[in-house]
């Protein structure tokens, strides 16, 4: 593809040695990178997300699995930037889709942004799938599915569906798994911008480990 090709030449040009041995330990190793910040990466590839140069959204998934077999970082980085650019355009298969970034390369850094922006977009855009599709990730048992499922609301403000939060928190309260217990704070947190008294006495009824207590009652006096 020559959207791919176009991207590569830029990344390779930008590439930074010193930068990418930091990177990679911030990331605890987990991935390689180029050594190209968020800051300069947005900004050399400010052409390439125009409205006018983005490839076909009939493409857009082949590009976004094309990306991923990159071993590099900032091109799974960038699949998030290709994804929120086409939010408005998702049509209901486009489940699958998010579902194959989420289990790709997995990390907070890049699953959280899918799970608020794409997840999230794409339920509030189709709320008939929330049920069926969270309750299929739920079950799973795969720590980056469940995450999602607990943060996908995080902006929905007034609009969260807080017995939904409910039911997921309760289902995960007790799971060791410290991206879990963070999520669990971090979309009570949230949510207590909005219902400040329910996240206060759902969190005393719950029986939350420590760290989800603290992050979910973090904002409240």
């Amino acid at each position: 593809m020559k959207y791919i090709d176009d991207l590569q030449k830029i990344f390779e040009a930008n590439s930074n040695v010193e930068n990418a041995y930091y990177m990679k330990k911030y990331m605890k190793n987990k991935f390689e990178f180029l050594g190209i910040k968020k800051p300069l990466r947005d900004g050399i590839t400010k052409e390439l997300l125009k409205r006018k140069n983005l490839p076909k959204k009939s493409e857009l998934f082949d590009t976004i699995i094309e990306l991923n077999s990159f071993p590099f970082r900032e091109y799974h980085q960038f699949t998030l930037e290709l994804m929120k650019k086409f939010v408005p355009q998702f049509d209901k298969s486009d489940i699958e889709m998010l579902e194959f970034m989420i289990i790709s390369n997995s990390w907070w850094d890049t699953v959280d942004i899918i799970a608020t922006r794409g997840v999230g977009g794409y339920f509030s855009k189709f709320p008939e799938m929330i049920e069926e599709t969270t309750n299929n990730w739920m079950d799973t048992n795969y720590l980056w599915l469940q995450r999602t499922c607990l943060i996908f609301q995080l902006f929905y403000k007034e609009k969260t569906d807080k017995e939904l939060l409910a039911k997921f928190i309760l289902m995960k309260k007790d799971d060791n798994e410290f991206f879990i217990r963070k999520a669990i704070g971090w979309a009570l947190r949230h949510y207590s911008r909005t219902n400040p008294k329910w996240v206060v006495e759902f969190t005393e009824k719950a029986e939350l480990t420590g760290l989800s207590k603290r992050e979910a009652l973090r904002l409240i006096k």
